[in-house]
């Protein structure tokens, strides 16, 4: 089985929507991938594919020179499997090679798996913001690749 690494669509839309609810406990509204990919210019929004299933989404931001991580998940049914990984480098290097320079995300504090992902990848904590997640108030960490010394 190999992954697809490709581009969002709006036919993607539903099953995204379906990850992003299941992975987070403060699923983005509906609307926000839409906007995303038709109106959001500053978006680069990415899927795996895996059987014809998208296993894992991605939207960044490309904001001057940062590629900012907005939001990542892999839906349940594949992870563990590096999927999200490969997802998150894709990423990074095609932001490399449209100017970036740097990248930028928060993440939940007790999300072990992730930060783990991201120390493996270079990201370094920057900060915190207390309280961030409005659900339990959980801290988010800051965290940065500078630079973004991914081969491309």
């Amino acid at each position: 089985m190999s992954v697809i690494l490709r581009k969002m669509t709006l036919d993607d839309v539903q099953q995204v929507i379906a990850i992003d609810q299941i992975s987070f406990s403060l699923p983005w509204p509906v609307s926000s991938f839409r906007y995303e990919l038709t109106e959001n210019l500053a978006s680069r929004c990415w899927v795996a594919e895996l059987d014809g299933r998208v296993a894992a989404m991605l939207v960044a931001w490309l904001i001057v020179d940062e590629i900012h991580i907005a939001t990542i998940a892999t839906h349940p049914d594949f992870r563990k499997q590096g999927i999200g990984e490969k997802l998150l480098l894709h990423t990074l290097q095609s932001a490399k090679a449209d100017g970036a320079v740097s990248s930028f995300l928060e993440v939940r504090e007790g999300n072990d798996a992730a930060i783990m992902m991201y120390r493996k990848l270079g990201y370094v904590e920057s900060g915190r913001r207390a309280g961030y997640y409005k659900d339990n108030g959980e801290d988010a960490i800051l965290m940065n690749l500078e630079p973004l010394n991914i081969e491309v």
